[in-house]
């Protein structure tokens, strides 16, 4: 038996690293017996024991068990409906790359992604990129936008990953730690990763002259070992983002403006819809909740909160 970390995750075959070599893997069937309603029982970032393959010549084993995870963070199976998907698991931080146009990233995207990090404890940087490409009147939209949550207490930063504009910036913030960079296709992850690990040479997105949409380079999730002690899992773009397994009371606690101002609320039980005495109702209309976040939250509640 070796202990080692999941690195790829292609659906049926993991690559598994263990003592510096790599393991190509398969998984025992009981895995999908044990209740885990996910379309991917084995996650990237995942610490595992498995069992070498001592009939082949080529390094291959089978894994046998998953380590107790410290975190993970999920979405909605695209196909299936009922099941979740596995993003990635026992994650330092999330990058979320953001671009304004070439492809639009909406702020509905932004918040249910948020609301996932959140509900699994993982701290979020929201990462404006494309910066070249920009306006002046589209950087001050920038500003704007980041300056929401700022005022929250997310971490932005603005870049351009073509020209190495403030990549230094998230390489400090790497430095040591599991990140995953997350975002829709198109929005410059491989290239911001090209610039950190240029010996990666990985292919980059193109944008969809008709729907300004990133066509897919990423298929899976995928681990790299980058230095200075930064490990990074890149993942493959997201169009949409639905949140999975949340009750509608619990969504409020995952909007950090309004957790402060809920034992102000007249009930302990609050929505935060039309409640009489709602501290998050009084802020939203003297100015002080944001009225885009203020609206994804209900929409989540409307949309989100309806999938068990």
């Amino acid at each position: 038996m070796k202990k080692g970390l999941v690195y790829r995750s292609t659906g049926s075959w993991y690559t598994v690293k263990a003592e510096g070599v790599f393991y190509t893997c398969r998984i025992k069937g009981k895995f999908r017996l044990r209740g885990i309603k996910s379309t991917n029982p084995v996650a990237v970032g995942d610490h595992v024991i498995f069992e070498v393959d001592n009939q082949t010549k080529a390094p291959k084993g089978t894994i046998v068990e998953i380590e107790k995870r410290q975190n993970y963070i999920v979405r909605k199976s695209v196909n299936l409906s009922k099941q979740t998907h596995i993003i990635a698991s026992n994650i330092d931080q999330l990058f979320l790359l953001i671009t304004l146009n070439n492809p639009p990233t909406f702020v509905a995207f932004i918040d249910r992604f948020l609301v996932t990090a959140e509900a699994y404890q993982i701290p979020s940087i929201l990462v404006f990129n494309k910066l070249d490409t920009y306006t002046s009147e589209q950087i001050k939209e920038i500003d704007d936008l980041a300056a929401i949550y700022k005022k929250i207490g997310y971490r932005t930063l603005k870049i351009s990953a073509s020209e190495g504009h403030n990549i230094n910036e998230i390489e400090s913030i790497m430095k040591d730690k599991v990140s995953v960079f997350s975002g829709h296709s198109g929005v410059g992850k491989s290239t911001l990763i090209n610039y950190l690990a240029p010996d990666l040479n990985l292919k980059t997105a193109t944008i969809s002259d008709q729907h300004q949409q990133g066509k897919h380079t990423t298929t899976f999730a995928e681990m790299f070992d980058l230095p200075n002690g930064m490990k990074l899992i890149d993942t493959p773009g997201i169009k949409g983002f639905g949140i999975v397994d949340m009750k509608a009371e619990e969504v409020g606690n995952y909007f950090p403006e309004f957790t402060k101002l809920k034992p102000i609320c007249k009930f302990h039980n609050c929505l935060h819809q039309s409640e009489p005495g709602c501290a998050v109702i009084s802020a939203f209309d003297a100015g002080k909740v944001s009225e885009t976040r203020y609206k994804n939250y209900l929409q989540i509640l409307k949309n989100d909160t309806t999938y068990r």
